[in-house]
């Protein structure tokens, strides 16, 4: 099995999961965020992990000659710089609604109280919110949870490849059916948000572990590959959409075997996939995960203060959820298009400006260091 091998399909899923994720995040009376896939598409972060755990299996679990201080230089300059980066836009958010606060105007919430109390933000920093019990994973920048969770299994997945021949995949079942007992039974040694990682991410890692060994073997028909595909993925939509027994156990399990599907790339939604604007999706999708929250709080703040001034009611409290609403499903649903649209395009920037010049920076890093060893 080829190394360098790109999984050009599952990278696309990550785009169009981030996506969903946002429409999540977003009430519109009578729009498609009002739709039961959108309602349960929280659970599409299990994806993420399902697929950072195959793609690791991939990049790392077989190499020979890794070595720690460039494998974390790899993972930290790819998650950390716009973590931070968007830690910094949310303390400055609550900086100006406490100075707003100030002046009698408040929003949704006492500024610096609650989940953005001061206390929360080290360990925000370094990533340890979603890991205790003493701190509040939706805290500050909230989609940075599973990233919390995500950039520590990188080092449980490191140390585990140390491992060789069975005991790396008694490891990987290990971790993942512990986990995932823990989560169903409800007996959480640790925090849910950890189990939940562990079970879906070791699952991908296993995932990757059968794909290499019979991926070389499965050659099937154009026609049946695509009747396979949307089976698959059709059963996906339909767990995430509808109160299913045991929804968890079956998510995962459907996760990882659209994973395995999507990642022979034989069929026609595989081929639809490697499209030019499905693929920009998948090179824009951490930036869409983790800058979404902001761009639609201060959307939110916006028709907040301007449906004080109007007396329009554009953005109602229904339950205990803020609705953004312009008069019309129509409306709503162009607006919506419109909300999508300035996401990707600030996942744009910083992508660019962000994501790709650190990651670059740590390409360089590692060179250098390359080139220490070579020269003793």
């Amino acid at each position: 099995m080829a190394v360098n091998k790109r999984f050009d399909a599952l990278d696309s899923f990550r785009g169009l999961c981030a996506i969903s994720v946002v429409i999540y995040h977003v009430n519109m009376a009578g729009s498609l965020t009002e739709l039961s896939f959108f309602r349960g598409s929280h659970l599409l972060v299990d994806f993420f992990f399902v697929l950072s755990g195959f793609v690791l299996a991939h990049g790392y679990g077989f190499k020979s000659g890794l070595r720690f201080k460039d494998f974390f230089i790899s993972r930290t300059f790819r998650i950390f710089p716009l973590h931070v980066f968007m830690l910094g836009v949310f303390i400055l958010l609550e900086v100006g609604k406490w100075l707003a606060y100030k002046k009698g105007f408040m929003f949704n919430s006492v500024p610096f109280t609650g989940v953005t109390a001061p206390h929360e933000i080290l360990p925000n920093l370094v990533l340890v919110q979603s890991w205790t019990t003493l701190t509040n994973p939706l805290s500050y920048n909230f989609p940075a949870w599973s990233i919390s969770v995500e950039y520590y299994m990188y080092m449980i997945f490191f140390a585990l490849t140390m491992l060789r021949g069975a005991g790396k995949y008694l490891a990987w079942a290990a971790l993942s059916l512990s986990a995932l007992y823990l989560l169903l039974t409800n007996h959480h040694g640790l925090t849910e948000e950890v189990l939940r990682g562990l079970s879906c991410f070791f699952g991908g890692s296993l995932t990757y572990a059968l794909y290499r060994r019979v991926a070389d073997n499965i050659n099937l028909s154009y026609t049946l590959a695509s009747l396979v595909e949307i089976v698959v993925l059709v059963a996906a939509i339909t767990v995430v959409a509808l109160p299913v027994p045991e929804k968890t156990l079956t998510c995962i399990l459907l996760f990882c075997l659209c994973v395995f599907t999507f990642s022979l790339e034989q069929g026609a939604v595989s081929q639809l996939m490697k499209r030019p604007f499905f693929l920009r999706m998948g090179v824009l999708s951490y930036s869409i995960y983790m800058t979404h929250a902001a761009i639609l709080f201060c959307l939110i703040s916006l028709m907040i203060v301007m449906q004080k001034v109007t007396g329009w009611h554009i953005a109602p409290m229904v339950g205990d959820k803020r609705y953004l609403d312009f008069g019309s499903a129509l409306m709503n649903n162009v607006a919506l298009l419109a909300i999508l649209a300035l996401v990707i395009f600030v996942a744009g920037i910083t992508n660019r400006r962000i994501e790709k010049h650190w990651q670059q920076i740590g390409r360089s890093l590692t060179q250098s260091y390359a080139l220490r060893r070579a020269e003793k």
